[in-house]
């Protein structure tokens, strides 16, 4: 493999160098950092991830490979990659290629043989902020520049970028209950874990109308996770008011944890840094047991919101690091939500039990 220069600038002026990895090429998004040890393809191809550049903790990248089944959706959705190890030489036999060539053939830009660690602690301390990538022959100015013109995600709508842009079907006819699935990016783990259940899904797209998803009959709606800032998408905000005011069960994970609230007023705001890993620990209030738990997010509920609407809704779940809403249920309503990822492919599996939950709510 062909390596070259490659420099990573932030919002704020640092400057890291290090080599290229996967397309020689420039990108931009908003830097955020994962800290689980494994499952760095389902991170990859997480539609949740759309428009941000990722920094893996773990120092190993790439070194079990890629295998296609193990892919969240169909296409890479981070838009750049920073590592401190890049390793194109993998160990697992079972494996389709080497992280070099998938990203090559998804045209990412990466950069590795940097101080992972440093970034981390960076953007830990001062907080996400927008990044650039290049390994092509561009100055530092004209490369702070080029990062000048992106836009930060607060105020973005992203979910109708990675939404299905048709309706769809899982599940076998006549099987089970029927789940309407809104498609705000939804990772494929969370609709195998309803179909594993016997349920039948029909997946829509993000913009879908409540009349048009309402024809189907289904016996209850899924709000899945996705990308961007909840509070810009007016259009979801209005269906899942609607889709509440049916009083039919509603199940909500990441993204549609942050719409539900909205859809009873209470309003969501922007993390400093947000979490993403495979390990945070969440109690559940409800049996006062704790899960390690998969998180993806930079969005989240207001807390104080929630004190002033304690007539609307429960908390049911909290974060054990910095006590951050994790789950809610709307009084009177079939409807709850988790802000983390119960599906948690590759693990850990403590929070799959979300999933029965609902089925024999449906």
């Amino acid at each position: 493999m062909k390596q070259v220069p490659a420099v990573l600038i932030l919002e704020d002026g640092s400057v890291f160098k290090g080599k290229s990895a996967g397309k020689i090429g420039t990108t931009t998004g908003e830097i955020c950092f994962n800290t689980g040890m494994t499952g760095y393809q389902e991170i990859f191809t997480d539609p949740s991830y759309y428009g941000q550049i990722l920094v893996a903790t773990n120092a190993h990248i790439g070194n079990y490979g890629i295998m296609d089944a193990e892919k969240e959706s169909d296409t890479i959705k981070i838009a750049g990659l920073i590592c401190k190890n890049f390793t194109w030489d993998y160990s697992r036999y079972l494996a389709d290629e080497s992280i070099q060539d998938y990203f090559e053939r998804h045209e990412l830009v990466g950069i590795c043989d940097i101080d992972s660690r440093a970034i981390v602690r960076h953007v830990r301390d001062k907080g996400a902020m927008n990044a650039i990538i290049s390994s092509e022959d561009k100055t530092i100015e004209e490369l702070k520049k080029e990062l000048a013109q992106v836009p930060g995600m607060e105020g973005l709508e992203l979910a109708s970028k990675v939404t299905t842009q048709e309706p769809y079907e899982m599940g076998e006819e006549n099987e089970g209950k029927k789940i309407a699935v809104l498609d705000f990016g939804t990772k494929k783990n969370i609709l195998r874990n309803f179909t594993k259940r016997g349920a039948k899904l029909k997946v829509f797209p993000a913009t879908a109308s409540f009349e048009e998803i309402k024809a189907w009959n289904p016996d209850g709606y899924f709000f899945s996770n996705g990308p961007g800032d909840p509070a810009a998408m007016d259009y979801a905000i209005k269906t899942a008011k609607q889709i509440l005011e049916e009083d039919k069960p509603v199940f909500g994970i990441c993204l549609g944890h942050q719409l539900l609230a909205l859809a009873v007023d209470i309003p969501t705001y922007k993390m400093h840094h947000g979490h993403r890993g495979i390990n945070h620990p969440v109690k559940n209030l409800l049996t006062s047991k704790c899960e390690i738990t998969s998180q993806n997010h930079g969005f989240g509920v207001s807390p104080d919101a929630i004190k002033e609407n304690a007539d609307k809704v429960e908390v049911t779940h909290i974060n054990l690091n910095d006590q951050t809403i994790e789950g809610i249920r709307v009084k009177g309503k079939k409807a709850f939500s988790v802000q983390y990822h119960p599906e948690a492919a590759p693990g850990p599996h403590d929070s799959r039990y979300l999933f029965d939950q609902f089925i024999e709510m449906l």
